[in-house]
């Protein structure tokens, strides 16, 4: 059965995706402009207080996943920790050594102290950015990982769908795939029938409010976007996923 997950930045976003049934949603900041930081610990703790399962994102700054700065991992493994400490379900975690492979000892640093046992735990889409992706979902299942987040390494899942049906075979139920990256709708049964155990959509919409000049150059800000998020959760549950609108939070 396929889950579905929405990457959401506020409260408004959490509520949204509860009401379409979604079974998780992973909270970040600042996805448009950088593909997901950290939220703030208010943002975390307001989210979980929705009711729906959260997991957060682990990101202490945009750009790649390589992280030789001990200071970053110092921060990463402090978020974890508080993330942790407020309730999340999951962390969405990642890094990467300088030549593309999996950062075993990196991701060591970051989860030094969290009790991983009574979470879930997701390697994001750094990934994509790792050429054998075999080795590495054999890496991340040996360190205990729950899934992995993944366009097949390209730019959208429809143009990665070939490597994830590879990914889920490869993966064989030993680690769960989860496709995202430019999902639309209309993508879904296809990723249904490679086998994908979840999808994550971000189905957001711009709301127009002009920052003015102190405002960083913005015009708005990112939202879910509830009738679209109705719209993927119709479908996944029209082509056989479990996803039933209005279903209460696991």
């Amino acid at each position: 059965m396929t889950a579905l997950e929405f990457a959401v930045q506020d409260v408004a976003g959490a509520l949204g995706a509860r009401g379409v049934g979604a079974d998780r949603v992973e909270l970040c900041a600042a996805l448009g402009s950088t593909g997901g930081l950290t939220p703030s610990i208010g943002t975390i703790e307001a989210v979980v207080g929705t009711g729906i399962p959260v997991h957060v994102l682990i990101r202490c700054r945009a750009g790649g996943f390589v992280y030789a700065d001990a200071e970053e991992l110092a921060v990463m493994n402090a978020d974890a920790r508080a993330a942790v400490s407020a309730g999340v379900r999951g962390l969405v975690v990642g890094a990467l050594t300088p030549d593309h492979r999996v950062d075993v000892e990196g991701l060591r640093r970051v989860l030094d102290g969290v009790d991983v046992d009574d979470i879930e735990l997701t390697f994001h889409r750094g990934i994509d950015q790792i050429r054998d992706r075999e080795a590495a979902l054999d890496t991340l299942i040996a360190g205990g990982m729950t899934r992995v987040l993944t366009s097949g390494g390209a730019a959208t899942c429809a143009e990665g769908v070939d490597e994830l049906a590879s990914m889920v075979e490869h993966a064989a139920g030993r680690i769960q795939i989860m496709a995202g990256g430019g999902v639309t709708v209309g993508d879904i049964a296809a990723l249904q029938r490679v086998g994908v155990d979840a999808i994550h959509l971000s189905a957001r919409r711009v709301i127009a409010d002009d920052g003015g000049p102190g405002g960083g150059g913005t015009s708005g800000h990112e939202q879910l976007d509830e009738e679209l998020a109705a719209a993927a959760a119709a479908r996944l549950l029209a082509t056989g996923g479990p996803t039933t609108p209005g279903r209460p939070p696991a």
